[in-house]
This record gives structure tokens, C-alpha cells and sequence, in this order.
């Protein structure tokens, strides 16, 4: 295949996501259906522009690796096992009463007892890409059911491994299959390696400060770990999402999500598309009625199940709904499994696609039940979205400090003293680490970059302290701020009077120069010892600073014009020496 060509799939390709975004979200259908609707347009059984999708699903699913690298570098191992009753309760729960359902269902059509509970098992799995992604546009992996359905995920995510392994033990004449002990042993090695390796491989990177070396890295992180799990015999995802848990409280887990975000969200895309243009429509045409009926069975028995699990957790009419709709499709995971059942002679070949078929459309269903659901169903029964959010991704962070020397580090001790959360960001990668060794929250990264802002939750912060040293880095930063986080208010530090035009040039209201502050105080002091009284010390220290901040805001008029700021420091002199004579006059008249 010529480079002309693959050039040629991969435009039309992105020209429909652009497509398909564009459109289903002026509809309010969401990307996710647009991007499936995208696929069946241009798939084999639409217009035919592509071939080989199927070629681009697996090189997409890439993207449900990153994603779950990404819901890993949010989970800190504390956090994970504060978590672990709603994993391995409410997950568990779901998981094996959806597949005895479903296994039920799938004896009643005349599966073998070891064909049926493979299919059961698989078939209860929700789709990670699908139902992330939903709760990710709705704004609701914040809510108290955005955390259950995280969790449910969460743990289907983990089942797959032992359901792999299951499948050829299951099989006719116990099949011959890899041996999932390399993978195990890779776990194990990724476990010790991940706590004393690749924080200082990491650190030797950063310290090149080149953001192209340090995606690279991050890519080669994600992408390595993954396919050494594959040939393990496991499972790339829970590679992927192993080695971002262990990177969860590293100081470099905001740089490495904004690294791979643009790949991850890029390649998700392309696996909804493939997916879309997957959908075998002959077969859909031939089985139409069966099709739809295990569709219905399929959203029947998982949504049911979940309303029950969102009613025994007391979410409410309207978390539950949403709960129950967003992971009741088939997820990616039952691909994977029906491959290798088919590879392992549990079920034949017109099984696997009838339901491959099925799954496929389980996943178009989420949008379009969820919608019919907002606009239908929730205003007819008072449900509403609950204001009690449970911040499960989100740290809370208040004020972001960029930049953690001295200045910053004075601020964030102050913060810490009225424990209000902050997070700090620091572009030198020996300093982040230094002051990570005295419990410092501070992070490896440049704050001018705006996916690095945004992870760091400078949409939901309230604050922003721009502390860092170089006078060009700062103003980028504040630029940034003004066009993307306007809610921000900003405090700004400024290295001297010029740099401080600049930042109030840029709207900076809260200006502070650098040492200013501590030089009054030492003024002050100075002026005590040579004989003054603390009170006419302060009095002067004062009077100063009034002139002094008066005579700053008259040059920032004509900060551009050196003559004329010239002409005002030496009126400024005069004034100064004229308002200290007078007050000596007063004086002496008294």
C-alpha cells in the first residue's frame, strides 16, 4: 500500500470525526454517536471511501490503553484502596449478577454450559471508551454516580485477565494457550521497576526541559508496558493503567497526562469510528429480529441491574438513570474475548458475528438513551442532577502556583497553614524533586502550557500565583490565563518595575515586586536604629510606599516613553523630598 494512500485513510478518517463532533454535538447527540455515525458513513457498508477497518479498530485501541493510563495517573494507591468497597462491592456486584443473567439467557438458546458462561462473563463488561467518555461530556465523573460507574469500570477492567484466562481452560480438549505466568512476572517486575526506576528515568528527561523528549517518553512508557503485557499473555489496558497508578503520585503526573491527552483523545476517536464502520449491515438485514431482540436482552439485564445497584446505593432517580443507561452497552473487551472463544472452539463463527454485531450496537444505544432520557424521561420524574459532588479525578485545588521558589514557596506555606489546597508547578526538574523530599504538592512542568493549566484544574480554581522567575515565562502565563481561565484572579510577581508594566499592561491588578516588600521592612528596621521611634518609622515607611505605589500607576501611562519616565522619576524624587520637609515643618510647629 502506497504512502499516498495511507495518507488518503487517514484525511478522510479525520475529516469525518471532524465531521461527526461538529454535528452531533450542535445536536446534543454527543461526540461518541457522531463519531459512530461517522464510521458507518464512510465503512464498507456505507459509502465504501475505506477498507480495512477492522486493521484500524485494532491499531485503535491504543486509545482505550492510554485512556486507562490516564484513569491510573488519577488514582493514587491510597486513594485506590480508600476506594476498594465500591471496586470490589458495588463493581463485583454488577459484574457476576449481570453475567448469571446473561449466561442464563444464553443456556436458554442452547449454548453449552462453558460456551454460555464465557459469553456471560464477557458480555457483562461495559465499555470503558463509551461510558468515560459520556460521563466526561455530561460533567459528571465529579458526581456520586460518575464514582459507582467508575468503580464498576474500574473493576471490569481487572476481571478481563482472569476471564482470558478462563477461556481455554473452558475449552473443548483444554485448548493449548499461552501461559499468562511471563505476563504475571512482568506485573510483578512493572511493581519494582515503577517505584525505583521510572522516577529517576523520568527525571533524567525532564531535565533536558524539552517537552518533545519528554512526550516521547511518555509514549514509549505507555506503549512499551503495553505490548510487554501483550506478550505476556495479559492485558494491555491493565498494563497501561498499573503503570499510571504507580505514577499517580509522582511529580511528574500532570506532565505525562498532558503528553499523551492529544494521542489518546485522537486515537479514541478513531476506534469509535471503526467500530461504526465494523457494523456488519448484511447480517443486521438477514437477523434483524434476533439482532434486535439481544440488543434489547443485552440493555435489559445490565441497566436493570444497575438501577438496583444505584437504589441500594441511594443515588437517586436521576443518578441512577444515568448510571444504568451509560454502562449498560457491550464493551470493547467482548471483542477480544468472542476472538479468542471463537480461536478456542467454545462458539462458531456465525455466533461471534451475530454478536460482535450485537455489542457494536449496544455501544450506539448509550447516547441516544441518555439523550431520550434528559429530555423525556428525568423532567417527567423530578429527577434532577445532584449537587453533592464526590471529587474523585478532581484534587480540589484552589490555587495553582506556578513556579516554587522562594515567593511561591512562602505563599504555599501560608495556604498550607489554613489548609487550603493548592498545587504547584515547577519547571526545574531537580528543584520539583528537592522539594517533593519535604512532602512539598509540587509537580515538573511549564505552567505556560495550557493542557498543562487545565490539568491541573485551573478551570476549577480560584486562584492563580504567578511566581516564577523568568519575566518572559510569566507574561506567557498570564497571557494564557487572560484568553482560556478569565474566572482566574491572578497575583502576579514582577522582578522589577518594567516587568511590572508589562503585567499590568496584561490587566494584573495584583502586582507585587520582587523583594519590595521585605526591602520596607528593612527600611523600617533601619530607620528604627538610627534613632527614630517605631512609630515614625513605620509613619515613613509608609508614606513611601503610598507615594512610591501612586508614582508607579502616573509612569505605567507612559511606560513605553523612556524620557518621559525619566522626567517622572526625578519629579517623583522632588515630591518625596517636599512631603518629608513638610512633615518635618508640621513637626516642628508642634
Amino acid at each position: 500500500m502506497s504512502l499516498e494512500h495511507y495518507m488518503t485513510t487517514w484525511v478522510i478518517y479525520l475529516a469525518a470525526a471532524l465531521i461527526g463532533l461538529l454535528l452531533f454535538r450542535r445536536l446534543g447527540l454527543g461526540s461518541v454517536l457522531g463519531f459512530l455515525v461517522a464510521g458507518v458513513v464512510i465503512g464498507p457498508f456505507g459509502f465504501g471511501v475505506v477498507g480495512d477497518p477492522e486493521g484500524v479498530l485494532h491499531f485503535s485501541e491504543f486509545g482505550v490503553v492510554m485512556l486507562l493510563f490516564v484513569i491510573g495517573l488519577e488514582l493514587e494507591p491510597a486513594r485506590l484502596w480508600e476506594m476498594r468497597k465500591d471496586v470490589f462491592g458495588a463493581g463485583g456486584l454488577q459484574w457476576l449478577l449481570s453475567a448469571f443473567l446473561i449466561t442464563g439467557v444464553a443456556l436458554a438458546f442452547g449454548l453449552t454450559w462453558q460456551a454460555a458462561l464465557v459469553l456471560g462473563l464477557a458480555l457483562a463488561l461495559s465499555s470503558t471508551a463509551f461510558a468515560l467518555q459520556v460521563l466526561n461530556e455530561r460533567n459528571e465523573m465529579a458526581c456520586q454516580h460518575g464514582r459507582t460507574g467508575f468503580s464498576v469500570l474500574l473493576l471490569q477492567d481487572l476481571a478481563v485477565v482472569p476471564l482470558l484466562a478462563l477461556v481455554p481452560l473452558l475449552a473443548p480438549g483444554h485448548a493449548e494457550s499461552q501461559s499468562v505466568w511471563p505476563g504475571l512476572l512482568f506485573l510483578v517486575f512493572l511493581v519494582v521497576a515503577g517505584r525505583f526506576l521510572l522516577r529517576p528515568a523520568l527525571r533524567l528527561v525532564a531535565k533536558s526541559r524539552s517537552p518533545e523528549a519528554f512526550t516521547g517518553a511518555a509514549l514509549l512508557l505507555v506503549l512499551g508496558v503495553a505490548l510487554a503485557m501483550e506478550a505476556g499473555g495479559l492485558s494491555m489496558a491493565l498494563g497501561a493503567f498499573m503503570a499510571g497508578i504507580l505514577l499517580a503520585d509522582s511529580e511528574y503526573r500532570h506532565e505525562l497526562e498532558t503528553a499523551i491527552q492529544p494521542f489518546k483523545a485522537l486515537l479514541l476517536a478513531l476506534f469509535f469510528i471503526a467500530v461504526g464502520a465494523t457494523v456488519d449491515f448484511p447480517l443486521l438485514a438477514q437477523q434483524w429480529q434476533s439482532v434486535l431482540l439481544l440488543v434489547g436482552i443485552l440493555i435489559g439485564i445490565k441497566g436493570g441491574v444497575l438501577l438496583l445497584l444505584a437504589k441500594r446505593l441511594h443515588l437517586g432517580a436521576y443518578g441512577g438513570g444515568v448510571l444504568a443507561l451509560s454502562l449498560s452497552q457491550g464493551g470493547e473487551f467482548a471483542f477480544v474475548v468472542l476472538a479468542e472463544s471463537l480461536d478456542a472452539s467454545l462458539i462458531d463463527a456465525e455466533i461471534q458475528k451475530l454478536l460482535v454485531l450485537v455489542v457494536s450496537l449496544s455501544m450506539a444505544t448509550t447516547p441516544i438513551l441518555l439523550f431520550i432520557f434528559d429530555r423525556f424521561i428525568a423532567p417527567r420524574l423530578g429527577a434532577r442532577r445532584s449537587g453533592d459532588y464526590d471529587q474523585i479525578e478532581q484534587d480540589n485545588t484552589q490555587v495553582i502556583i506556578a513556579g516554587f521558589g522562594r515567593f511561591g514557596q512562602i505563599i504555599g506555606r501560608t495556604l498550607l497553614s489554613r489548609k487550603i489546597p493548592f498545587t504547584a508547578l515547577d519547571r526545574d526538574a531537580d528543584h520539583v524533586d528537592f522539594m517533593g523530599q519535604f512532602g512539598s504538592r509540587i509537580f515538573y512542568g511549564d505552567a505556560a502550557r495550557l493542557d498543562l493549566l487545565r490539568a491541573a484544574g485551573a478551570e476549577e480554581a480560584n486562584a492563580l500565583v504567578v511566581a516564577v522567575d523568568d519575566p518572559e515565562n510569566s507574561i506567557s502565563i498570564v497571557e494564557l490565563c487572560n484568553q482560556h481561565f478569565p474566572q482566574l484572579k491572578v497575583f502576579a510577581r514582577a522582578r522589577n518595575r518594567i516587568h511590572a508594566y508589562r503585567l499590568m499592561e496584561l490587566g494584573c491588578t495584583q502586582v507585587y515586586r520582587e523583594n519590595y516588600g521585605s526591602s520596607l521592612e528593612a527600611a523600617e528596621a533601619v530607620l528604627s536604629s538610627v534613632g527614630l521611634t517605631s512609630s515614625n518609622a513605620a509613619n515613613t515607611v509608609r508614606r513611601f510606599r503610598i507615594h512610591d505605589e501612586d508614582l508607579m500607576q502616573r509612569a505605567y501611562q507612559h511606560h513605553r516613553d523612556f524620557d518621559k519616565l525619566l522626567e517622572l522619576a526625578k519629579e517623583g524624587r522632588a515630591e518625596l523630598k517636599q512631603l518629608f520637609e513638610q512633615d518635618e515643618d508640621h513637626q516642628e510647629g508642634l
